[in-house]
This record gives C-alpha cells, sequence and structure tokens, in this order.
C-alpha cells in the first residue's frame, strides 16, 4: 500500500474493487464502514456481488468478471473530457500523457457499458463523484490481479489515481490489500524470482556483488522461475525437487487435477509446514513448522508496517521455527552463513542488507511498536505514506492500454462465468480454520451462489441441494444457493473446501508479467447433482 490504512477518514471518497474487505480483511474492512457511517466519507464500490460494503456505498457498479481495465479506463475517459482531471500534477510529475490521454478515447461510455454491462450513467456518475470529491483513496485485492491481464488492470489503478493527483497525500494512492499476514514482509525479503531483499534486482551485476560479498555466493544474473512455472516444470521433470513452504498449493493452486499430476510425478518433495496439509500428504518428507505462538521475529503487514511477534510457548511436538529449520538444512547441505543464533540475527543482517528496512531494529520496534518502510536510518520515523513529492523513479509514467478479454469466456457448452474467492469463517485453504470446531460449525461445506434467473433457466429449484460444477478441467459437486447478491450469468464458489475445491474449476492461464493465474474468470456449467 501507498499508504496507511488508519487514513481512511483522512480520505473524502474512497473506490473499493476487486476486495470482499469486510469478508477477506474484517478489520479494516470495519474501519472502512466507520470512516463512511461517521465521517461521511464517500464510498464507491466495483463488484459483481452485493457485497457487504455495497449497502452503504455512495455507487455500487455490478460488472462482468474480468471487465476491469474497460471500466478503470473508461472512468479516466470521463474525467479528462470533463475537465475534472489534475492537469498541475500531470505537468509536473508524470511523462507520457500525450499517448495516453489518445488511447482514453476508445474507451467511451458506450464502449464501456457494451464491454462491462455497466450502464453509462452510472459510469459517469461514478467518475464525477470520484473526481470531483476531493482526496481519493483506491484499495483493491486479487479481484484486480488474478487475471491474464491483471498487471494492465492495476496499471489503470495506478493511471486514475495519477490523472487526479491523488499521491503523496494522506487518504489517498494505491492500496492493494495483501491476502494472507506476512505476504508483504515475504516479498520484501526477496521470496520472489527476480530480486533480492528490499526490491534489488537480481539482474544488475552491482547488487549482485553485494550480496555475493555479504553471503559468499549469489547465484546468477538471471531470473528465476515464479511458482505457477516451477510446478509444470516438475510435472515435466524438468524440475527433480520441490521445496515447498507455508503453501498448499493442491487446494490453492489453479487446475488441481493438473497440480497433482506435477506434484506426484516430482522426484522429490518436500513440504515444510504446521499442518498435514493436502500437498503435505504427498511428500516424500515433511518438515514440522513451528506456529506465530512458537516463533520469534517479525511480520510486515499490508501497509509496510514491521511489527515483533514474541514467542508464547516453546514449539510443540518437535517442531521447530520456521527460520531454525531453514538454517540446519543449508548448514546440512554444506552452506555457509546460516550460523544465526537468533530470530534478531537475522534481523541485523536484514538491517544491513535492505535499505529500506536499515532503521528497522528490535530495540526501536520494542520500544515503538512498529515501524513502516521505508526507514532507511536509525533516526528516520518511518513512512506512513509513500511519494510525497515526486515518484521513487522521479516522473510517473504513462503507458497506453488496450482492452483484453480473458483467455476463457462463456460458450454454449459452458454458458456461465465462474469468479471465486472467499468467505469471513475460513482463511484460504482451510487448513488452520477447518480445525476450529467454531468456524467449521459456521461453514461446514462449499457451496455455489447462483442467480435466481440463472436457476431457473437451468432447471434448477430450492429443493436442489446439491448441484454439479464442471469446467473443461475437472468437476466438483457442491450445495447450492440461489441468490440474486451475484450478478446475472455468473456463479461464486468460495475456494477454501478440499472436498470440493474451486480450483479443480479454474484456468491455469498465466498474465504474461507476473505469471499470476487467472484465478477469477473462467467457463463453468452447472446442473443438479
Amino acid at each position: 500500500m501507498t499508504n496507511s490504512m488508519q487514513e481512511t477518514d483522512k480520505a473524502d471518497v474512497i473506490l473499493v474493487t476487486g476486495t470482499n474487505t469486510t469478508w477477506n480483511h474484517p478489520v479494516f474492512g470495519g474501519m472502512i464502514k466507520k470512516s463512511v457511517k461517521q465521517k461521511g466519507v464517500k464510498l464507491i464500490v466495483v463488484d459483481p456481488r452485493d457485497i457487504d460494503l455495497a449497502k452503504i456505498a455512495d455507487i455500487h457498479l455490478r460488472h462482468n468478471p474480468g471487465t476491469d481495465t474497460a471500466w478503470l479506463m473508461g472512468l479516466q475517459h470521463i474525467i479528462v473530457r470533463e475537465n475534472w482531471h489534475n492537469k498541475e500534477f500531470i505537468e509536473e510529475r508524470v511523462e507520457g500523457w500525450d499517448e495516453y490521454a489518445k488511447s482514453l478515447e476508445f474507451y467511451t461510455p458506450e464502449k464501456v457499458e457494451e464491454i462491462t454491462g455497466i450502464p453509462k450513467d452510472m459510469l459517469y456518475k461514478a467518475a464525477k463523484l470520484y473526481a470531483t470529491s476531493g482526496r481519493g483513496a483506491l484499495y483493491y485485492a486479487m479481484g484486480i490481479t488474478q487475471h491474464t491481464k491483471g498487471v494492465d488492470n492495476v496499471k489503470a489503478c495506478a493511471f486514475l489515481q495519477m490523472i487526479l493527483g491523488n499521491y503523496g497525500l494522506e487518504g489517498t494512492g494505491v492500496n492493494p490489500l495483501r491476502g494472507q499476514n506476512n505476504v508483504q514482509g515475504a516479498c520484501d525479503m526477496g521470496a520472489l524470482p527476480n530480486v533480492y531483499p528490499g526490491y534489488q534486482a537480481v539482474t544488475i551485476s552491482e547488487v549482485q556483488r553485494k550480496f555475493e560479498d555479504a553471503w559468499s555466493s549469489a547465484g546468477p544474473l538471471t531470473i528465476g522461475l515464479t511458482s505457477t512455472q516451477m510446478l509444470p516444470a516438475a510435472g515435466e521433470g524438468k524440475i527433480r525437487g520441490l521445496y515447498i513452504f507455508g503453501e498448499n498449493p493442491m487446494v490453492a493452486d489453479p487446475n488441481t487435477n493438473h497440480v497433482r499430476h506435477c506434484l506426484e510425478h516430482t522426484e522429490f518433495l518436500v513440504v515444510q509446514d504446521i499442518f498435514l496439509t493436502e500437498t503435505a500428504q504427498l511428500a516424500d518428507v515433511v518438515l514440522a513448522s513451528a506456529s506465530f505462538a512458537e516463533t520469534d521475529g517479525t511480520y510486515t503487514n499490508t501497509d509496510r508496517r514491521v511489527q515483533r511477534v514474541r514467542k508464547a510457548i516453546e514449539p510443540i511436538g518437535g517442531s521447530k521455527e520456521n527460520w531454525l529449520l531453514i538454517c540446519e538444512l543449508a548448514r546440512t547441505m554444506g552452506a555457509q552463513g546460516f550460523d544465526f543464533p537468533s530470530a534478531q540475527a537475522i534481523m541485523e543482517e536484514i538491517n544491513r542488507l535492505t535499505p529500506s528496512y536499515a532503521g528497522i531494529t528490535y530495540e526501536r520496534l520494542e520500544a515503538l511498536g512498529f515501524l513502516q518502510w521505508p526507514c532507511p536510518s536509525v533516526d528516520h520515523p518511518g513512512t506512513p505514506y509513500l511519494h510525497k513529492g515526486k515518484f521513487s523513479r522521479g516522473l510517473g509514467k504513462f503507458f497506453p492500454i488496450e482492452f483484453k478479454e480473458a483467455v476463457e469466456l462463456p460458450d454454449p457448452e459452458y454458458p456461465l462465468l465462474l469468479t471465486t474467492g472467499r468467505i469471513m469463517f475460513h482463511y484460504h485453504t482451510g487448513s488452520m480454520t477447518r480445525r476450529s470446531p467454531k468456524l467449521e460449525n459456521e461453514a461446514p461445506e462449499a457451496y455455489v451462489e447462483i442467480h435466481a434467473d440463472d436457476a431457473r433457466q437451468l432447471g434448477l429449484t430450492r429443493r436442489d441441494k446439491r448441484v454439479r460444477v464442471s469446467s473443461r478441467r475437472g468437476e466438483i459437486e457442491l450445495g447450492a444457493r440461489i441468490t440474486n447478491r451475484i450478478r446475472r450469468g455468473v456463479v461464486y464458489i468460495p475456494f477454501h473446501w478440499a472436498e470440493a475445491a474451486a480450483n479443480v474449476l479454474t484456468n491455469d492461464a498465466l498474465d504474461p508479467v507476473t505469471k499470476t493465474p487467472e484465478y477469477k474468470v473462467c467457463a463453468v456449467k452447472v446442473e443438479a447433482a
């Protein structure tokens, strides 16, 4: 996030898209609701479902899944046409404007309505409210990124904020809400194939030398594979061994039948986790991790907030802290430099090698509670919001964006569009929450939401308690919920249940840049079971 979660009441208007925030991030969802209800902040929600935030929104736009680029660019078309854009900000802080402005001509309200299903008058009302209300904050999650054109969607979000000057101020910015509690921290520490810790590129020789001096080895000057590339490579025999740490691709990854094939054809599979997940059950070796309550360290949350985690109890049942397991394995394999005596010693190395974390020490965290990166020195207060005065690259840069369809759309054989997501009571693949009797009692089985008109057309009634949902990749059987909260022609399945995993159905087509799968759009058919 460019800005902090506490800034919701500093905004004049909030745009929420691709996130069912009150279910997926309940604490933050409550902060948005409080700002709207008690502070008078305006709210625009763009979602194909009638989510909770839509009930308190000034405007709710219901679009066809997979058409986010079109409505985001359509808003900008109207804003520029009506002369609501921030010319001073564009002239001083952005380049590439003329070519970009010309590219917006394609996204007329009529064209956007044809692509997205959003009525042109509603699109106009949303553009006017967002552009003329004052400071605007934009929040999104995986409903924006999990597409074969996720990069285009994110760029369109960034460009909407640039044309309005919504950067470098409280209550503004582009704010992706992370899906898990330390995804931001994992990325910060180099858990990506193209960067070292602190987003220092592996392709720059000076950067490589820095880490080679520190670690005695730093690998080649080439970008590695993403997780979504590793699994197919393992299935083809190009990768012989996989070490899966804290992930459950047998439920979380798209096209689950193909995932199983790839894992079963991996020559040597190691899984490190706190439970015997569906993926761990396929492993040759399982390393027993300690949970958060048995661990010392730090987490970095969605708004770059680094916080201490303190061990409450000693690890149970022979499990070990994750950093300790990795260090012991590395030493056993002959690696040098893995003789850290504590988690704090690891943080001290991070302070030395990662400029954005240089001033985030255990001593300061103990005294202050948290710090937000970038924090380049021990006398720096941390950074609540980014891009004050200038962007990290100097000038922001516009790129024309061409609308692209999803890879797979409905047809006569598979006439409905599937989108997936989460519910309030379960977390990700359910490996933790489904072991909680209270949470499991709240949501014990998988279900599909289908619009009443679609159900009627398919001959389904409320007596049909269970249905079969099929795609080109597989089929599952699950409960049916006939409802008007979902858009016609669209069905929605939460992905938490391994016994009826939504990702058996989803498409493993990837964004060409990030290699993120298209979880949010694929074609399916629904029949009474």
